[in-house]
């Protein structure tokens, strides 16, 4: 089964703000001039067009928060956002903001009017910047996914011999038989005091929060009753567990596919333990006072654009997305709930 990799994974990593301009031009911040350097920036260095009047906007910027490099995303986003130019017979910019707050600020302030976010920045979107979640990711037939916790020492964290997947990856406590969270549970409360504990950043759903909430359930203070680490990103907190900075780490699952060579030596070395309970998947969000027709345009371009074959290799390529699912705004609620519980920001 493809693993799932999310649009939220990778923050604080001070990626620079880049932009895939339409119709194959430089790559650049939005605002700034074709052929200059990438501005490091949360948002585009220059307000798009506004609506005036009620009208919508003459140009608009889809802002794409990042999964990994952003240089990476901006060329394997590139066919998409000229796709949504042509669907929508307006210019349509990207950029890649250093985190997904950055891109909530950038939609409040008009700065961007299509965001790509995971579960926690849709829910800051909507709350804070008053955007509409239209649609959710869909990956093997699933709108949600869930938090994994590894280990480098399967000795004090498995209460089975560690087995392994059609890939060679390993995994315990029934983790690997489980396609749902919750599992294997019962071993985060083997994590003692002190203990360093790799995140991705604090404003991540799967990241940090959800597996917040667990260490909490456990009775382990998640602020003081460990040693907390924040790389900025899902693969390097695998990472952090392969090397020995982290005896303990967490990502989305399974965040270990999307390591490059050199990474990690031995990924025997990172075994999954335990999951969280089932995060709603990232999405996309519309800034709330486009014409509603505008909006159902966006809509139906990305779900077009989903059903071509360069859709569904650029989607892939960007998010490992299979295809877009109409948004559940019920099912936010539980990330709205664990946010509340940890004192999430979002």
């Amino acid at each position: 089964m493809k693993q799932r990799r999310a649009w939220s994974l990778v923050l604080g990593l001070s990626l620079v703000a880049a932009a895939c301009a339409p119709g194959g031009g430089a790559t650049r911040a939005p605002g700034s001039a074709p052929g200059s350097a990438p501005a490091a920036s949360d948002a585009p260095s220059a307000p798009a067009s506004q609506p005036t009047g009620g009208e919508d906007p003459e140009e608009l910027v889809l802002g794409l928060v990042p999964s990994r490099e952003a240089d990476v995303l901006v060329e394997n986003a590139q066919p998409l956002v000229d796709y949504l130019s042509q669907q929508l017979g307006v210019p349509v910019e990207g950029f890649v903001p250093t985190d997904y707050p950055g891109l909530v600020a950038a939609m409040k302030t008009g700065q961007a009017h299509i965001g790509a976010f995971g579960p926690f920045g849709l829910v800051q979107a909507a709350d804070d910047a008053g955007a509409e979640i239209i649609l959710q990711s869909s990956r093997d037939g699933n709108v949600t996914y869930h938090t994994q916790w590894m280990t480098n020492d399967p000795d004090k964290y498995c209460t089975d011999e560690p087995v392994a997947d059609e890939e060679g990856l390993l995994f315990c406590n029934g983790t690997l038989e489980a396609e749902e969270g919750p599992a294997g549970e019962e071993a985060i409360a083997m994590i003692e005091e002190g203990t360093t504990v790799s995140f991705v950043s604090e404003t991540s759903a799967s990241g940090y929060i959800f597996p917040a909430v667990q260490l909490v359930n456990a009775g382990i203070d998640h602020v003081e009753g460990i040693e907390p680490l924040f790389p900025g990103g899902h693969d390097t907190s695998v990472i952090a567990v392969c090397n020995g900075e982290a005896e303990v780490g967490v990502s989305f699952n399974d965040a270990r596919t999307i390591l490059q060579e050199g990474d990690c030596d031995d990924l025997s070395q990172v075994v999954v333990f335990a999951y969280s309970s089932e995060i709603p998947n990232d999405g996309v969000a519309v800034a709330g006072n486009l014409s509603d027709e505008l909006k159902e345009k966006i809509k139906q371009a990305f779900l077009s654009f989903a059903d071509t074959e360069e859709g569904k290799a650029t989607l892939d390529a960007v998010y490992e997305i299979d295809e877009f699912a109409e948004a559940d705004l019920e099912a936010f609620d539980v990330v709205r709930e664990a946010a509340e519980k940890v004192g999430g920001s979002d």
